[in-house]
């Protein structure tokens, strides 16, 4: 997609209050299945909270409760949030339910929240799917459906109290509320498994938590996320932007990433490297690049533009592209900072520009780091 309409596109969610950008189930399945290749226990006897998320219309609920078995939940819960412009738009499958309340002939959307404890074939058909969930909450066996009695905003009481229930917290939640979300989780100190724009790694609260490995990025970034369902009302710029087979329509902004502290096998994965004498010979990208290896003005530390020419023979510190983060291994390598005004290491240059100066000129962003011995 061209940049300028990726901007549009996370413009536009930024100043909308509901972020209305939806999580593909096929994304779900991809990014979660990565972690069971690693831990097959990833998920057992625990509670999942996905607190972003209408249960009419999330795949984040409709996976985790078709795979309710598989994976060993202990409990599922959902929350939706009011208004939503989707709340309540599939009664078809789940009939009429305590969420919808009539007030003078018309119906009143309301937050609700769903907890599942139990799942099976319950229309006898032979097949267990979400009609079965539907029968079970129609008949409040095992699993619970009721509305909240607020808007369902995940710093209300009542759904705090459920994040306090709960241990590990799967969704795509609002980008415009990132920081504040993700804050909430950590004072709370939950395992995670949340979407977010790469941006992200640079706030302050999220930065200083990678730095000391307690949290890092997921199985992938950018691509890896095949796309976003959005409504009707968002245009559908780019290439890139479709409308699949079931009507849906999607968008790819190729700039978001899955933020967690479950581990996986990807992040142990060593990079491959190379000496830096062999990257300045065979490395196209480096011997074009005339910043490649040069020391910063006001700090002991080299520029290395790109993630693969990181030299393996270079003991010092080296300012790596942000996106590096897609490829840290912690027994490969430290964090040492950032060219941030935080997270810096304690002998930086304060006159430094903040992203870092080379013969005067401004560098992008840079995190610091070296390699473990």
């Amino acid at each position: 997609m061209p940049r300028k309409a990726t901007n549009k596109l996370l413009h536009k969610a930024k100043n909308s209050k509901n972020d209305e950008f939806y999580t593909q189930f096929s994304d779900i399945q991809k990014e979660i299945e990565a972690y069971l290749e690693y831990n097959p226990n990833t998920f057992r006897d625990k509670v999942v909270y996905s607190n972003c998320d209408d249960p009419y219309e999330s795949n984040f609920f409709r996976y985790f409760v078709l795979n309710f078995d598989k994976l060993g939940l202990k409990q599922l819960i959902t929350t939706s949030y009011n208004p939503s412009p989707v709340a309540n738009t599939q009664l078809n499958l789940f009939g009429n339910d305590k969420t919808l309340i009539q007030s003078k002939g018309r119906t009143k959307i309301t937050a609700n929240k769903i907890v599942i404890n139990k799942v099976g074939d319950i229309n006898g058909d032979g097949e267990f799917n979400l009609k079965d969930i539907a029968e079970q909450l129609k008949a409040n066996k095992h699993n619970e459906w009721e509305p909240l009695e607020g808007d369902g905003d995940f710093r209300s009481n009542e759904c705090i109290d459920l994040l306090k229930k709960s241990d590990i917290v799967v969704t795509n939640p609002p980008f415009s509320l990132f920081t504040e979300y993700v804050k909430q989780l950590f004072d709370y100190k939950k395992k995670i498994l949340i979407i977010g724009n790469i941006n992200c790694i640079t706030y302050k609260e999220v930065f200083l938590k990678i730095k000391t490995n307690e949290v890092w990025l997921g199985n992938g970034m950018g691509r890896w996320i095949s796309g976003f369902i959005v409504p009707k009302s968002y245009d559908l710029f780019g290439t890139e932007a479709r409308i699949d087979e079931d009507g849906n329509r999607i968008v790819s902004t190729n700039n978001c990433l899955w933020l967690t502290n479950l581990d996986h096998g990807r992040r142990h994965q060593p990079l491959a490297l190379m000496t830096m004498a062999d990257n300045k010979k065979f490395n196209e990208k480096i011997s074009k690049n005339e910043n490649s290896y040069k020391k910063y003005d006001n700090y002991d530390a080299i520029e290395v533009p790109y993630t693969d020419s990181i030299p393996s023979d270079y003991d010092g510190l080296m300012g790596v592209p942000i996106t590096f983060l897609d490829k840290y291994n912690p027994d490969q390598f430290e964090i040492m900072g950032c060219s941030y005004d935080y997270g810096r290491p304690d002998d930086w240059n304060e006159k430094i520009n903040m992203s870092g100066t080379i013969d005067g000129i401004a560098i992008y962003k840079r995190i610091l780091i070296k390699h473990k011995k």
